[in-house]
């Protein structure tokens, strides 16, 4: 009997089809689903593209806006033309000379520029060659002792006898918080009240300056000669004594006109800054006093922290930079005898940690201390310093490299001169700034480091004063930007160079009397 069965050929293939049918199939839906993800994947990676270039783009008009509105604000003064020539508005001298400081809301450049995440690369690299530095050290001391070691035993030098410090700095903290204060108070207590106006106001002040020159003067020197401080704590302190003297004398200096022009009426007494105001003043990161400043709505406790963190980190990072760049160079160079070659290859060598220093002492200080404080009193006004790596003129460099002490001197320096001599010798009213700035760096590392050997002040108040002058703000080609950066590179490695060869020439030829002239000669000259 026939079945209806098919062959066993039919059967198979009817029953089962072949792969070659299906395969080509499931692929084409594969490939069809992937170029439909890369497609998504590339509309989303544009979208991104254009997001992220017009933020970029936002943050760098706002810089812009804020350089160009400095740029144009010394302008706003001036009058349209009349009858061809411009006019300014007809304010008189002392208003003019009464213009002061006026403190905004704004933070600081290099909070902006960190935004940028091309900029923050560049943070990172320096982040990675502290690192590198550890490796190294450990590397180093692995090799030589046959352990990993990591002493920082000239950071503890360094910083040695705090408790010294403390009880130095709370002596002219506590003085400069009731003395100049409480002087005040006296002074515009009687001033409205005897006749001989000109007689109280000379003998508070020779009184004052008296026990400033004493307090603030003589005893933070004591402090550092007779305990025999390390260099860390000298600096503390010497810089700490600088500091209370700055903000006193902007206290007396801003304070003291207001209460002689507003006479008190009948039965009233004078009106006089608060306690708290003051106190304020003499934490917050300005060298210039105001009765209130901008303030921010709260702490940003995250950046209190990083910043903190990034404090430390500019400490340890010149900690490696003296011990791997400087201490071995130097210690065996007071070995070798004194020729030109050594010298120029000494000046040579100390030019990588000598800028290495400068940018650390800048982010360390002006911009993470001065922004830590700031943050944790709320002062909204963190504008510390301004772009001075583009200068192109040593005029605008030291108008931007430290606007806090720029504006001390620029508004009780400079513009008291020219308000005392009738705003007549402006050349000698910018010398007289350069030499009181030059005299008190020199000052001040001479009390950090032990020995006086005028290396900066020569510098500043010789090569800096022909420089300001040669180089002032008609310099903008580019070529006057690399001209900078290369004389601050020389700089600095002549400062490291003749700084820490002295250093060492202190502790193999010390001295041997305690004449003027011994003190003042240098012992790198002679010993050898």
């Amino acid at each position: 009997m026939t079945t209806a069965e098919p062959p066993n050929g039919l059967r198979y293939r009817n029953i089962k089809p072949t792969e070659t049918d299906e395969i080509p199939s499931h692929a084409e839906s594969h490939n069809n689903a992937q170029e439909d993800n890369l497609r998504q994947w590339q509309k989303h990676a544009q979208k991104v593209k254009v997001k992220v270039l017009e933020q970029v783009q936002d943050q760098l008009s706002d810089i812009l806006d804020k350089a160009l509105s400095e740029s144009v604000q010394p302008f706003t003064q001036i009058q349209p033309t009349v009858n061809g020539k411009t006019t300014k508005k007809p304010t008189s001298r002392s208003q003019r000379m009464d213009d002061g400081k006026v403190f905004v809301p704004r933070p600081s450049l290099l909070d902006e520029l960190f935004e940028i995440s091309h900029i923050r690369t560049i943070y990172h690299m320096f982040i990675a060659v502290l690192l590198i530095f550890c490796l190294s050290t450990l590397a180093v001391d692995y090799i030589d002792q046959g352990r990993l070691v990591l002493e920082f035993d000239l950071l503890f030098f360094a910083f040695g006898k705090l408790g010294t410090v403390t009880w130095a700095w709370g002596v002219m903290f506590a003085y400069t918080l009731l003395v100049p204060y409480y002087t005040l108070v006296l002074w515009g207590s009687l001033y409205h009240s005897v006749r001989s106006k000109l007689g109280v106001s000379l003998g508070t002040g020779l009184v004052l300056s008296a026990v400033q020159m004493y307090v603030l003067g003589q005893f933070p020197i004591y402090v550092v000669v007779h305990y025999q401080l390390p260099p860390a704590s000298r600096f503390i302190v010497v810089l700490e004594q600088i500091r209370f003297l700055m903000k006193s004398y902007s206290f007396i200096r801003e304070t003291a006109p207001v209460v002689m022009k507003n006479t008190p009426k009948d039965g009233e007494r004078p009106r006089f800054p608060t306690f708290s105001s003051y106190l304020y003043f003499l934490f917050c990161p300005t060298l210039i006093y105001r009765e209130s400043y901008p303030r921010n709505s709260h702490i940003r406790w995250k950046y209190v922290g990083v910043t903190l963190g990034m404090i430390l980190g500019c400490l340890f990072y010149g900690y490696f930079i003296l011990v791997r760049l400087c201490v071995p160079v130097f210690r065996s160079e007071t070995r070798e005898p004194f020729s030109k070659r050594t010298m120029v290859l000494a000046v040579f060598n100390s030019i990588l940690p000598g800028i290495m220093l400068l940018l650390l002492c800048f982010f360390a200080f002006l911009h993470c201390w001065l922004n830590l404080f700031g943050e944790l009193l709320r002062f909204a006004d963190r504008m510390f310093y301004k772009d001075w790596w583009n200068s192109t003129s040593f005029a605008n460099y030291y108008r931007t490299w430290n606007v806090v002490v720029h504006d001390w001197l620029y508004y009780y320096g400079y513009r008291d001169f020219l308000w005392l001599s009738n705003r007549k010798f402006r050349t000698a009213a910018m010398l007289s700034v350069f030499i009181v700035s030059a005299v008190v760096h020199e000052y001040a590392l001479s009390m950090g480091l032990g020995f006086f050997y005028p290396v900066m002040f020569c510098l500043f108040a010789v090569l800096g004063v022909v420089f300001n002058f040669t180089m002032n703000d008609k310099r903008q080609s580019p070529v006057f930007n690399v001209i900078m950066w290369a004389c601050l590179f020389i700089g600095q490695g002549v400062q490291v160079c003749l700084y820490c060869q002295e250093w060492y020439a202190q502790i193999h030829c010390p001295r041997t009397g305690n004449s003027f002239l011994e003190l003042v000669t240098p012992r790198s000259w002679s010993c050898r």
